[in-house]
């Protein structure tokens, strides 16, 4: 495949012999948009399914971040943040701006592929009906009212535990406990619903610990499953408008959020598709426009 700009590439490992075409996946795994260094997926929802369902039969373990205007704002301040971007399984695009940054790239392909959304696909296809899962977020009972609602709408989940952390990173013993119970439940997946980039950088740490396949970092998955936020219309999602409707029904956590990143965000993004400011890919993601140098 000749790269077209902003493409980057990574690679899926293949495994063993199975029903899955492991060439035209990882071909559609290698491309990338580049948003501000940080690398994006470029594929739909369909396709994202598949590399989760090929990645379990195999069980090529990972993680899977969803990418908004916030998480890659945090990668611009935080080292870590965007280490854990661009050592994931995939980084799909959950924000609408990454799909439009994707196809002023080139990649007319990209969809929104967004965390709650991939999280009730995954419970709605009876391809993952072998598979189980744990809950790791929300706010006291969040997780557990979630697992309720989940098994009954999809009475053929396997959902096997829940857990909801702290406000502050595990200690010791919690970490320790935890993963004790992880290891004896041995989930499929793990859903981690807790903020950005406080979720990237647990699934980042925590996957060599955990005997999981895959980890995903769905934010606000488990409120808008559980009623406690509404989502919006489609039309409001196609017009990159689901900022503000969240906006309006949680102004006092999110103003400040939203008037410190997206500002940032537009120039900075303005600068690099301007080609006025370059944002290289870090580590092993090799950037294969040449028009494009390290910070």
């Amino acid at each position: 495949m000749t790269p077209r700009t902003g493409q980057v590439r990574k690679t899926l490992t293949p495994g063993r012999s199975n029903p899955f075409d492991v060439a035209g996946l990882e071909a559609s795994l290698q491309v990338c948009a580049n948003v501000l260094g940080v690398p994006v997926n470029a594929l739909d929802m369909e396709t994202a399914l598949t590399h989760i369902e090929h990645a379990l039969s195999v069980r090529r373990r990972g993680y899977i971040c969803m990418a908004a205007v916030h998480g890659i704002m945090e990668a611009q301040r935080k080292p870590e943040v965007l280490k854990a971007y661009t050592e994931s399984f995939m980084t799909l695009p959950d924000g609408r701006p990454t799909v439009w940054v994707g196809r002023l790239q080139g990649l007319q392909q990209m969809e929104q592929v967004s965390g709650p959304e991939v999280m009730l696909e995954v419970f709605r296809r009876r391809a993952f009906d072998p598979y189980t899962h744990f809950l790791y977020g929300g706010k006291p009972g969040v997780a557990q009212e979630l697992a309720d609602r989940l098994s009954r709408q999809f009475p053929w989940a396997r959902i096997v535990g829940t857990y909801t952390p702290p406000f502050r990173e595990l200690q010791l013993q919690e970490e320790r406990q935890l993963i004790t119970t992880l290891r004896r439940l041995n989930p499929s997946f793990v859903w981690v619903g807790i903020s950005s980039p406080r979720q990237e950088l647990f699934m980042h740490r925590y996957l060599p610990h955990f005997p999981t396949t895959l980890m995903l970092g769905v934010g606000a998955a488990f409120d808008y499953h559980t009623g406690r936020i509404r989502d919006s219309a489609d039309w409001i999602k196609r017009a990159g408008l689901q900022w503000l409707h969240r906006l309006m029904q949680d102004p006092k956590h999110l103003l400040w959020r939203y008037l410190r990143t997206n500002p940032a965000f537009l120039w900075q993004i303005g600068l690099q598709l301007t080609g006025l400011r370059n944002y290289a890919i870090p580590g092993e993601f090799n950037l294969r426009d040449e028009g494009t140098n390290s910070r």
